[in-house]
């Protein structure tokens, strides 16, 4: 199964609020399903480790609806981790649902700016995330954006993303004719899994960036997870 290069909708210029919005809800409950809150916790206690880290900054790249700074900051409370996360998306419709979803969390800031060129100071946060963000970008695109972040991030960038798979694709292709109707929904899942990279393929992207030392793990179902520790 070749990569596919072409565009989601979501990625698409002036798409209707309706739609956008319960695409966002959607992907909410796929979110929460189909393991991507468990792959993020997963590389947070990776990173987190035998450290003794009593507090953390986080940047959320690409963050859609905020229900994953959400899960971070629950997380967080759990383990006693004082965590101030700043949720970052361009699209306005989006960004005004994060800020609907997160209300409930001092912890987390919502931000409006693009992840090519985040409006935050070198070394600004601790860890920089992104949460099925990459596979959104070319390949170049995914190397220029992982050493911009690696400018931002002071210890970590923690990759959660899809894997390419013809049973992922045509998996997520049923379940979504089944449980919803909205058009972006059915087209962006699977194809967002064609858009996706094979676990070498990852790995070879992350050498490929050389931002610094990194750790891959594969998780269930068809998911990738990468804990990347910039240089300097």
């Amino acid at each position: 199964m070749k990569r596919s290069y072409e565009k989601e909708m979501m990625d698409l210029p002036g798409q209707p609020r309706e739609l956008l919005e319960d695409d966002l809800r959607n992907l909410r409950m796929i979110n929460r399903r189909l393991g991507n809150y468990h792959s993020v916790v997963r590389g947070l206690n990776a990173w987190v480790g035998s450290q003794k880290i009593d507090r953390f900054s986080l940047l959320d790249v690409g963050t859609g609806s905020g229900d994953i700074p959400a899960v971070i900051a629950r997380w967080a409370r759990r383990k006693g981790i004082a965590a101030a996360i700043s949720a970052l998306e361009p699209e306005p419709v989006t960004v005004a649902q994060a800020a609907f979803q997160t209300r409930a969390f001092a912890e987390i800031t919502v931000v409006r700016g693009d992840g090519m060129a985040p409006p935050f100071r070198a070394a600004s946060f601790d860890v920089v995330l992104a949460s099925q963000l990459l596979h959104h970008f070319s390949e170049e695109n995914i190397v220029l954006l992982l050493r911009t972040w690696s400018k931002v991030a002071r210890r970590a960038i923690i990759v959660s993303d899809l894997v390419r798979h013809p049973l992922a694709y045509y998996g997520i292709h049923l379940l979504t004719k089944l449980f919803t109707r909205n058009a972006m929904t059915r087209t962006d899942a699977p194809l967002s899994v064609a858009r996706a990279f094979t676990l070498a393929e990852w790995r070879a992207l992350l050498r490929q960036a050389d931002v610094g030392p990194f750790k891959i793990f594969s998780a269930f179902p068809f998911r990738v997870m990468a804990l990347i520790f910039p240089r300097g």
